[in-house]
């Protein structure tokens, strides 16, 4: 078969095919494979490209597709456990979560302590298919993995029971002031200071990691067991709006002035001006990230579109579930708290943000590139 004008997923199928034994895998199929790591570069209008996230240049693009392809190779029995089953998921393997997982890599080695990757991303966005995707391959690599989510945070049922008579605004968990801080603060703590997998000691100090079951009371939700683990190489804590900074209140102002949907009233505005306050006392959690990437929707408004095709998959599948004009109202009551557009767009522009990738309507990966490089570019 000719090869010299296949794309990867191309190559890749072909290796899962098995239509040539792997140990011969040719030199012309690397070669390709190494125009293509680039050509995201060449093809960019500005610095920010694919290629300069991931730190692959002319002079070391044929080391990276060799440890791809090393790394690829090794998690053929385990493709069909993924929980991406599109038709670009061999494309999202190859050109995000490979070489996402050999940069933690790179990082951890560079620290004396396991490394805690931040992931921020709205309703959708794909946060959990990537946490469950890294542990898998990280795996391959050596490390021991634990994903964490800011809804393993909230404050138990009692207390937002109580929470919520102080302040009657707060009818679902999920904005600022929702969180156990405290709770937060000393699970990273435990794990920046817990020993790597591989060294720690029989006797070496449990660590509970506190877990959320959002169906308990009526899918109100609360705290349920712990998952007790003894440390963790990479720490991966995900959730709509981890690591976000509040905004100055004179830019904040402003863009309430222009009323964008859903926020409409007096009220709503005063609810966003909270919401951004409380936002200062999430800082100390998130002074403990060492790194944060943002899955960036095409569009804000997807997430609406992206839960009810999910609650639609699970009636289907005979669970329970909420009307369509419930889900809408529960969506806009995060965008009234921290509207997209405000707080995602102020993250780029901040310093805080490793990594970007944005997501189009069918959730794919589109562009993949530095919050640095877009910025240089403008």
């Amino acid at each position: 078969m000719d090869r010299s004008n296949l794309n990867p997923v191309e190559i890749l199928e072909a290796w899962i095919a098995g239509d040539r034994p792997l140990r011969k895998i040719s030199a012309a199929e690397l070669e390709l494979l190494a125009v293509w790591e680039l050509a995201d570069e060449a093809r960019s209008s500005s610095r920010a490209s694919r290629s300069r996230a991931f730190n692959i240049t002319p002079d070391n693009v044929a080391d990276v597709v060799r440890h791809k392809t090393d790394l690829f190779l090794s998690l053929l029995d385990q493709l069909h456990t993924f929980p991406l089953k599109s038709s670009v998921f061999l494309e999202t393997l190859w050109n995000l979560w490979l070489p996402l997982a050999m940069q933690l890599s790179t990082e951890k080695q560079s620290l004396k302590r396991p490394l805690i990757q931040g992931i921020l991303g709205g309703q959708g966005t794909g946060k959990t298919t990537l946490c469950q995707v890294l542990k898998v391959i990280l795996g391959k690599m050596g490390y021991s993995t634990v994903s964490i989510s800011l809804d393993d945070l909230y404050k138990t049922y009692a207390d937002r029971q109580q929470l919520q008579k102080a302040d009657p605004r707060l009818i679902w968990r999920g904005p600022p002031g929702t969180h156990d801080l405290d709770l937060g603060i000393a699970v990273l703590d435990k794990l920046r200071g817990s020993l790597t997998h591989n060294l720690a000691a029989v006797d070496h100090p449990k660590i509970e990691i506190p877990r959320f079951d959002k169906s308990a009371y009526g899918g109100a939700g609360d705290r349920t067991q712990p998952e007790i683990i003894c440390g963790a190489d990479i720490v991966l804590f995900e959730g709509w709006f981890v690591g976000v900074n509040p905004v100055a209140d004179r830019r904040l102002n402003e863009f309430l002035a222009t009323a964008p949907f859903p926020i409409s009233t007096e009220a709503d505005c005063q609810f966003a001006r909270d919401m951004n306050a409380k936002l200062h006392d999430y800082l100390p959690l998130w002074n403990r990230l060492d790194r944060l990437m943002v899955l960036y929707p095409q569009d804000y408004r997807l997430s609406q579109v992206w839960r009810n095709q999910a609650e639609r998959e699970m009636m289907a599948q005979g669970k329970s579930g909420m009307s369509e004009a419930e889900i809408n109202r529960f969506v806009e009551y995060f965008w009234k708290a921290l509207h997209p557009e405000l707080f995602m767009q102020s993250m780029l522009e901040g310093d805080r943000v490793d990594l970007v990738v944005e997501i189009l309507g069918d959730r794919t990966a589109s562009k993949i590139y530095r919050a640095i490089d877009l910025k240089s570019s403008n």
